[in-house]
C-alpha cells in the first residue's frame, strides 16, 4: 500500500523536494557561523574590558595611596601651623600658609598634568 506524496522522489510529508530543505538547512548553517564569529568578537572584547578595568583599578589603588601620603604630608604641615599661629608671630605663619598653599597647587598640577 503506496500513500500519496511518499514515492520514489524523496519527497516529504507534504510534497515539498529536499532542495528547499537543504536550501533552509544551508541558509541556517551559513547564519550560525555568522553569529559563531560575532559572539567569539564579543567575548574576546570582554575579555579585553577586563584587563583594561583591571589596569585601571591598579592605577587607582597606587593614585589613592599617593593621595593618602600627601593628605598625612598637610595634616602634619597644617598641624605645625597650628602651634605656628599660638605664638606672636602672625606674619611668619602667614607666609607659612601661604607658601603651604602654593605647594599644594604645585602638587595638584604635578598630579593633574600626569
Amino acid at each position: 500500500m503506496r500513500r500519496a506524496g511518499l514515492g520514489e522522489g524523496n519527497y516529504g510529508n507534504y510534497g515539498y523536494a529536499n532542495s528547499g530543505y537543504s536550501a533552509c538547512e544551508e541558509e541556517n548553517d551559513r547564519l550560525t557561523e555568522s553569529l559563531r564569529h560575532k559572539v567569539t568578537a564579543i567575548k574576546s572584547l570582554s575579555i579585553e574590558i577586563g584587563h583594561e578595568v583591571k589596569t585601571q583599578n591598579k592605577l587607582l589603588a597606587e593614585m589613592d595611596s599617593q593621595f593618602d601620603s600627601t593628605t598625612g604630608f598637610l595634616g602634619r604641615t597644617m598641624e605645625k601651623l597650628k602651634i605656628l599661629s599660638r605664638g606672636s608671630q602672625s606674619k611668619l605663619m602667614c607666609y607659612m600658609m601661604l607658601f603651604s598653599l602654593f605647594v599644594f597647587f604645585v602638587i595638584y598640577w604635578i598630579i593633574k598634568l600626569r
